[in-house]
């Protein structure tokens, strides 16, 4: 078949980056006018998703004194993980199948209700179940906000907005756990998650505005890839619960690992088998296999796997090690917040006016692991008026990235499969973040443990308790045990920094230069 050639019905090959969006043809101002019809309208939704991933960090305390079983109750996190990255591929090619507009009113329904559930759970397993669903419906609300974008604006303006919804997805990201503490503190842990009923109704109320598109099923029946969905569950969940495993550190932790990490090799294997025979693939193949793509995923991967980690422990290190309580440490990660955005925005802007899309990444990445080296050397030294600054430099490289990953894939794959692209770049931070996250607490807790495991269980306690949990130690000890556990943080940010630097080679090895 000739590649420019319309793909024949239930085909799953990709129509190339050469392929014509029939939008480009529209006027910049058309552009404009399309994507702020379209944002606002799938602004909350994605913002929803986000913060879900990381308002409870701040609530699990609360939950484990009500609910008990603490033990598990790392599962409330990792459920919604695992759910919201399974879902992701799902969304994104019955989007393609049956419009996006729809199916974003079953994700924000179903993601509703088991808000809902959770805030009536009377347990640490039904609470689990519940997130289950409620990542099932978060999953989808951030894969259709994305292809939504890519679906109303062509692939020369999309990078002008992409910068839009990384402000989004940052600030929800950032802003998440200090939302969830004041809430748990003032209201109650059941309202962490009982506030996303009128906020999953209004942003119903608001996504009536999306307008109609229609949506053709390709040799008018619906063929979807059930088989896929469970070997790519098969491979993803037990994934991510090896690596919760592995980062618990301790021998009896370490079967389960390796057993739970064997299962998702013999689903993945399984799963490849199964999607190059598939009608229409959960994960197509030919799309995965062009370098333009999978680049691009590598870089989203490492990108994801150095933000999340850098924001989940930066706070836990303003805290710990330099004694912030919880609301300034908020206060000290909102230049990290905002200038991301102004970094994405200006990046967007740059690649609709120039059509250069990968230069940005290969000389943001590089800076992004050279300021985190300093980081790691450099902040126990520094003042909390000076950090900062630090923080805002950071931001504005780390906006070199987000909107290049995502305008690259939806250009490379076409009008044809937007949501699938998007979800492969949603999966590939999605997974980047939990591993990455997974490795950094690993490293962490591992250079405690061979330093002093007496203060590797002082650590635990100063996180659930603060400062107090030091009281009556002698003074050289307090002095000893702050020493260690910031080496410690020195090394996690140095493994924060190589995620950044593996990134750089991706970026400078991304095939597709140009947008448009």
């Amino acid at each position: 078949m000739n590649v420019s050639d319309p793909p024949p019905p239930d085909s799953s090959a990709p129509p190339g980056p050469q392929e014509q969006d029939p939008q480009e043809e529209g006027p910049g101002e058309s552009a404009r006018v399309r994507f702020f019809a379209t944002f606002p309208s799938i602004m909350l939704p994605m913002f929803l998703a986000a913060i879900d991933q990381t308002i409870v960090a701040t609530a699990l305390p609360a939950i484990a004194a009500d609910l008990g079983e603490v033990e598990r109750v790392s599962w409330v996190v990792v459920a919604y993980l695992v759910a919201a990255t399974i879902a992701a591929p799902v969304y994104g090619r019955l989007g393609d199948l049956l419009g996006r507009r729809k199916l974003l009113f079953v994700a924000l329904g179903l993601f509703i209700v088991a808000s809902l559930a959770c805030a009536l759970a009377p347990s640490i397993l039904v609470l689990t179940v519940a997130r289950v669903a409620q990542g099932l419906g978060g999953g989808g609300l951030m894969t259709l906000s994305q292809a939504l974008i890519g679906e109303a604006v062509p692939a020369r303006e999309r990078g002008r907005y992409q910068g839009y919804l990384a402000c989004v997805f940052v600030s929800a990201s950032t802003f998440g756990p200090v939302a969830g503490g004041w809430l748990t503190q003032y209201f109650g842990w059941k309202t962490v998650f009982s506030a996303n009923i009128p906020l999953g109704l209004l942003a119903m109320a608001v996504a009536t505005r999306l307008p109609r598109r229609s949506a053709a099923i390709p040799g008018g029946r619906l063929h979807f890839d059930v088989l896929g969905v469970i070997l790519f569950s098969g491979f993803i969940a037990p994934l991510l619960l090896a690596l919760e495993q592995a980062q618990r550190l301790r021998l009896s932790a370490l079967p389960w690992a390796a057993g739970l990490a064997t299962f998702a090799a013999f689903s993945l294997w399984l799963l490849l088998r199964q999607e190059r025979v598939a009608r229409v693939p959960l994960l197509p193949v030919s799309l995965l296999r062009q370098p333009g793509i999978w680049h691009t995923d590598a870089l989203a991967f490492f990108h994801g796997a150095y933000l999340v980690s850098l924001i989940t422990y930066l706070p836990i290190y303003l805290q710990v090690a330099r004694g912030a309580g919880p609301g300034q440490a908020g206060l000290l990660l909102l230049p990290l917040t905002m200038l991301i955005a102004v970094g994405s925005i200006a990046t967007g802007r740059a690649m609709s006016r120039t059509g250069l899309g990968a230069i940005f990444p290969s000389f943001g990445m590089p800076a992004i692991a050279v300021l985190t080296v300093t980081l790691a050397f450099l902040i126990p030294h520094l003042s909390f008026r000076q950090i900062p600054f630090l923080f805002a430099a950071l931001a504005v490289v780390c906006g070199t990235v987000m909107p290049v990953v995502q305008t690259t894939v939806q250009f490379v794959a076409g009008r044809a499969q937007l949501g699938a692209a998007s979800a492969t770049v949603q999966f590939s931070r999605s997974v980047g973040a939990a591993v990455g996250t997974a490795l950094v607490g690993a490293v962490l807790f591992a250079t405690l443990a061979a330093s002093d495991r007496e203060t590797a269980q002082m650590f635990a306690a100063i996180v659930e308790m603060g400062p107090q949990a030091l009281a009556g130690l002698p003074a050289a000890r307090v002095a000893v045990v702050q020493g260690e556990i910031a080496e410690a943080f020195r090394i996690a940010f140095l493994a924060i920094a190589s995620f950044a630097a593996v990134g750089s080679v991706m970026a400078w090895t991304m095939p597709v230069r140009r947008i448009g």
